[in-house]
């Protein structure tokens, strides 16, 4: 799959090359916008460029979010940050075949390049469709679909092509960004704003934001190309290509996950202390480690083995530290291992006391797992002001 689309992008590239050569007056470019979806992979939407030549009534999509689910690995790849994407180009038509069958509403928007403009994003969009370049390295903040169309008009464009100043207040940070996105998926946005580390929140330019579809729209919206003194916007207004209404997700409230784990956190409080064997309450203990032993290794696997730089840095790893697996092994083996539960308690009550005053944002449904984490941790480090300890 992959030789064969790069080989067609080739011979669309030869074919772009040949259609401009012919007029470059008569090329149009538009900015194409398609609305969130509702599958993971689809809800923060999706850019691409249209390119129309009307001398030879070509009507093509420049697409670089393609990647190929049969790729030797694909989920070790995912995990380690070194799935390669790649530019693919189709007609318009078969582009709006998904969005279609989808009920996505699609956006097309002019853009407002001198030919010149145009011959020089031709040349580079021909340079990237040669085979050596078509692919990359996805980025999901730094290098995606929306950021590849960001920086080809900033190269076509050059210094004429100016950004609004930046606001100096209510910046949001990259988490804040793309967790308004993933408010209808309560345990999707937990499950990222668990692995992703401090750098996502840093506070975003204009030009960073440009890293999500509908943001990217908004701000080259925002954006003018100096014409000699005159300042014009680089994009005319939206046509819709495609009208659908976005789907109406509600965040079901019984559902999310911090309501879930504080429920959990209440039947331990409740229900540990009625059970007289202890080896029922070590198997529940073993149960609990084990699953906060999966989510340390996952810390420690995107904190120090990945080459995603948005999941580096994760402050969760003083609670879900190291220390957590061995104390897995010593609720299964039977054994008392006071000296390293009494290690994660005070790492977790020290975590749950101070992360207001850590430099990365928690999830709210991190707190109930975290007294989870001090409940039972403090049970077995055998402490005698705790009257849970186990005997």
């Amino acid at each position: 799959m992959k030789k064969t689309a790069v080989i067609i992008a080739f011979l669309m590239s030869v074919c772009l090359n040949d259609s401009f050569s012919q007029t470059g007056n008569d090329t149009i470019v538009y900015l194409i916008t398609c609305n969130p979806g509702t599958e993971i992979y689809s809800i923060y939407g999706h850019s691409a460029l249209r390119i129309v030549n009307r001398i030879n009534n070509s009507d093509l999509v420049y697409n670089w979010g393609v990647f190929d689910f049969n790729t030797p690995n694909f989920a070790w790849k995912f995990a380690k940050g070194r799935l390669e994407y790649m530019l693919a180009v189709e007609s318009m038509g078969n582009f709006l075949q998904t969005y279609l069958y989808e009920e996505r509403a699609v956006f097309s928007q002019r853009i407002n390049l001198s030919p010149l403009e145009i011959r020089q994003l031709v040349i580079l969009i021909n340079d990237n469709l040669k085979p050596e370049n078509v692919r990359y390295r996805y980025d999901f903040f730094y290098d995606d679909c929306s950021t590849r169309i960001r920086d080809l008009l900033e190269k076509s464009v050059g210094n004429k092509l100016l950004y609004p100043p930046e606001g100096s207040s209510d910046v949001p940070a990259f988490r804040d960004m793309t967790g308004k996105y993933q408010v209808p998926y309560p345990w999707l946005k937990f499950g990222i704003d668990l692995i992703m580390g401090s750098p996502g929140d840093k506070k975003t330019t204009f030009r960073d934001r440009m890293f999500l579809p509908v943001d990217l729209m908004n701000c080259l919206s925002e954006t003018v190309v100096n014409r000699n003194g005159k300042m014009v916007p680089l994009l005319q207004n939206p046509e819709i290509i495609l009208d659908f209404e976005l789907p109406e997700l509600q965040r079901r409230f019984l559902y999310a996950p911090e309501n879930i784990f504080a429920l959990i956190l209440i039947l331990l409080l409740i229900i540990i202390p009625l059970i007289r064997n202890i080896l029922t309450v070590t198997i529940i203990d073993a149960v609990i480690f084990f699953i906060f032993s999966v989510l340390a290794v996952l810390m420690i696997f995107f904190n120090f083995f990945t080459d995603h730089q948005q999941m580096k840095m994760n402050l969760n790893i003083l609670w879900l530290n190291p220390f957590v697996l061995i104390c897995f092994i010593f609720s299964v083996i039977g054994r008392p291992g006071i000296k390293w539960f009494r290690i994660v308690f005070y790492i977790s009550a020290a975590f749950l006391l101070l992360h207001m005053l850590l430099p990365q944002e928690f999830s709210i449904a991190v707190l109930p797992l975290v007294l989870i984490m001090v409940l039972r941790s403090s049970a077995r480090a055998a402490f005698k002001w705790n009257p849970f300890s186990l005997k």
